[in-house]
């Protein structure tokens, strides 16, 4: 039997969340084989992480159309456009049934631990461009594998490696000792036992953007039923005009809510701000921590610790690829400009494709969220439009591929974290993007809540 030509090989999709799912439909769609290789037992396994949490993105904005014409012969409807889903509503409505569709082209249990040209680490130049790639991955039996593939597109997110809380992009002196009383998450309060956690406790949010005022809002309304609940809100800069996003004024009701919920936690007693505070080191004291800053402010004890300062992408197991990266923002090259928060919100990032995302490794693509490196404000939307274009270049319609089909709207619309737990609240306001934009700040750094392979 001859060994399959290159093309013959599956494009390998690493991640089962939002944007990797889209992809294997784009990549079905164009006839091409995908393999959707997840590390968690389920399809949107990270999206499930924040399944309290309700997007500010409609059903609209949040379904990819190739999707849907997977689905539509199972009789899957999507449910009301401009109703807000939470998380577990969007794993469970849509990514699951996607998944399903998909069948044996999505392996749950796996993480890939490798990525390389087979025969060719990042050193060798002769013949790389036309080997194959070798997925080096382990089941969760401890299995090791090799998976041959024609091209890889990363869709793993960023969800599992949250940004820490020192202030220098490293962790804090103590901060892994103390990791029993540090969350990165924003708390579900519904759960009895996260409840206990907090209820009664001093807790630091360090973080300013969406994710910390969803966590003070959080709080200050645990504040109001459990005495001696309070929160101490920990900004890396001054408090500004914006620092509270954009109030009635916001091009998104429910973001401009969620800052006014933070802003009157302050105002009302049940959160205290500090600012200028960048963490060196957490000390234990008894049952509780001391915060230290890098000039050695040490704050009053804290039972627990909230860090929402963003997250970042793992790139260690593509560290035999040859990728253009950012050097700040650790994105794709071309794609930087485009998406720096200094200069961008998500609704002034121009919709982009293949030619931004390529990397001097042929056939290789970070989407999604890991495309963003540590820009905070991506879209759902504009990953089924990375997805789009790739697929269309890997079947050779470049046309295609440079073609932008993906029209933001003029809301300039951002996603992130909602408070909205009713549905009748949840139906006000514009749309939103995906699942991991904060509004773009004048101080600290972006902390969205909420990423999950998109």
């Amino acid at each position: 039997m001859n060994a399959p030509t290159t093309d013959q090989l599956p494009v390998v999709v690493i991640g089962a969340g939002p944007v990797g799912l889209a992809a294997a439909a784009h990549l079905v769609e164009r006839g091409i084989e995908p393999l959707v290789l997840e590390a968690g037992p389920s399809a949107g396994t990270a999206v499930r992480g924040w399944a309290h949490v309700r997007l500010f993105s409609p059903w609209a904005e949040v379904t990819a159309p190739a999707a849907e014409k997977l689905l539509a012969p199972t009789g899957w409807v999507r449910p009301d456009g401009a109703t807000y889903p939470t998380g577990g509503d969007w794993a469970e409505q849509y990514l699951q049934p996607l998944a399903d569709v998909l069948g044996d082209k999505v392996r749950y249990g796996v993480t890939v631990t490798g990525v390389a040209r087979a025969g060719r680490d990042r050193i060798v130049d002769a013949g790389r461009d036309e080997q194959p790639f070798t997925i080096h991955i382990e089941t969760t039996e401890g299995r090791e594998e090799r998976i041959t593939a024609r091209a890889v597109i990363d869709a793993s997110g960023s969800w599992s490696t949250p940004s820490p809380l020192g202030g220098n992009g490293l962790p804090a002196l103590g901060e892994k000792a103390a990791g029993d009383r540090i969350s990165y998450r924003v708390p579900d309060l519904k759960d009895p036992a996260v409840r206990a956690r907090y209820a009664g406790k001093r807790t630091a949010v360090v973080g300013s953007g969406d994710s910390a005022f969803t966590a003070l809002a959080y709080l200050a309304d645990l504040a109001k039923e459990e005495d001696g609940t309070h929160a101490v809100w920990i900004l890396r800069r001054g408090i500004t005009g914006s620092t509270y996003g954009g109030g009635e004024a916001d091009e998104l009701p429910a973001r401009g809510a969620l800052g006014l919920r933070a802003k009157a936690a302050v105002e009302d007693g049940y959160a205290s701000a500090v600012t200028g505070f960048r963490t060196a080191a957490v000390e234990r004291s008894g049952g509780q921590l001391v915060l230290v800053a890098e000039d050695g402010h040490r704050l009053e004890e804290v039972d627990e610790v909230i860090v929402l300062t963003g997250f970042r992408p793992d790139l260690s197991f593509l560290s035999e690829l040859r990728l253009g990266l950012d050097e700040r923002l650790q994105a794709p090259t071309a794609l930087a400009p485009l998406i720096d928060p200094n200069a961008h919100s998500c609704g002034t990032v121009y919709p982009h494709g293949v030619n931004e995302l390529s990397h001097p490794e042929k056939d290789v693509y970070l989407v999604g969220m890991k495309s963003y490196g540590r820009a905070p404000t991506f879209l759902a939307m504009t990953g089924y439009e990375q997805t789009r274009s790739i697929a269309a270049a890997l079947a050779g319609d470049q046309e295609a591929a440079e073609r932008v089909e993906l029209t933001l709207p003029e809301t300039g619309v951002c996603g992130g974290a909602g408070l909205f737990d009713e549905p009748e609240a949840a139906q006000a306001g514009v749309g939103g993007g995906c699942c991991a934009a904060p509004a773009t700040l004048q101080i600290g750094v972006g902390a969205p809540a909420i990423s999950g392979g998109c």
